[in-house]
């Protein structure tokens, strides 16, 4: 089976930011002073190419706000 649409927050971002608060606590703070960060970055991935084979059609005006198309 194949997704058509997704959306979800950007893992690259999240990764980073991650790797950020571990940079940081292996310098010595303390993770309880580590501010909450709430992800903000999302993207929108459109498969074209599994749309065509469920016979779907995706509207022009969602396409055009995807952050990636497959086809």
């Amino acid at each position: 089976m194949s997704v058509v649409i997704a959306y979800g927050f950007d893992l690259p971002d999240a990764w980073r930011h991650g790797a950020d608060e571990i940079d940081q606590i292996l310098r010595g703070r303390k993770p309880s002073d580590i501010p909450y960060y709430q992800l903000n970055k999302f993207a929108l991935i459109i498969n074209l190419k599994a749309a065509k084979a469920l016979d779907l059609t995706v509207p022009p005006e969602l396409l055009a706000g995807a952050d990636e198309v497959i086809e």
